[in-house]
């Protein structure tokens, strides 16, 4: 019998930082990689979302490191940078799940309202990249949360779905610039249940049955179902992707009816 060889996906002992990861699809993640062994530092602003998924993590069995982190300051992102370094010997994998929102039309959306969603979810993006690929080892991946917002039509989020479009896009660019010592690549998920919008997607809306009866596999997602991608572009399994957007949506967007 020939031998067969591959890499596994696994993220244990992952030295990983994810940036806006104590709440929504962010938590899900850095909480999901804690489960499989890696070392986690999953920062947002408010300290004590940072203590409540610290112990989570803790509570896995996993390292955790507590930092603050406004993503829009450059030196903020810097001091969490210096933490991992500390805390964990180096870093290996960086989330930007950080994002905002407004839900304004293209006619009435101002200039504050604008530049706030894009600041933070391109902008941030951006510095994100800027802070954390100097101390990422080599091989080490850089993982960008986009949305389907970047590639559907959808009413009122003009400014979420130009910054999502963005982050696509400065993914690809920075995958090309980037390598080969680190790859980057993006997340799209579809419409996920979070704590935030858990009214919006109940069972029994209107939204979520229009949702639902668009979807080939007829719903919405958990949060928790966006993990396995993550993992799988964190890991050495993933060796030769890069500049890659993986869209974890249920089939939503390539369904005509």
């Amino acid at each position: 019998m020939v031998a067969y060889e591959h890499t596994p996906v696994s993220v244990s002992d992952k030295r990983v930082v994810v940036v806006g990861g104590t709440s929504g699809i962010g938590q899900a993640i850095a909480l999901g990689f804690a489960s499989e062994g890696a070392d986690v530092l999953a920062t947002s602003r408010r300290e004590s979302a940072v203590d409540e998924t610290a112990d989570a993590i803790e509570d896995l069995g996993a390292n955790a490191v507590r930092e603050t982190c406004d993503v829009t300051d450059p030196a903020s992102l810097e001091r969490v940078r210096e933490r991992a370094v500390e805390e964990f010997g180096g870093i290996d994998v960086v989330v930007a799940s950080q994002g905002a929102i407004s839900r304004d039309s293209v006619l009435d959306i101002d200039d504050d309202a604008w530049d706030h969603v894009t600041d933070i979810a391109l902008g941030g993006v951006r510095r994100v990249t800027q802070a954390m690929a100097p101390a990422v080892a080599d091989g080490g991946s850089i993982i960008n949360i986009s949305s389907l917002a970047a590639r559907l039509s959808m009413a009122n989020l003009p400014a979420y779905s130009a910054a999502k479009g963005g982050v696509e896009a400065f993914t690809r660019a920075s995958a090309k610039e980037l390598a080969p010592e680190i790859r980057v690549n993006a997340i799209a998920p579809g419409f996920v249940i979070t704590p935030q919008n858990a009214d919006t997607y109940a069972e029994g809306t209107e939204k979520r049955e229009r949702i639902d009866e668009r979807t080939p596999l007829g719903r919405v997602a958990e949060r928790e179902e966006i993990v396995g991608a993550a993992v799988f572009l964190a890991s050495d399994a993933s060796s030769f992707v890069t500049g890659e957007v993986v869209t974890v949506d249920g089939g939503f967007a390539d369904s005509a009816f």
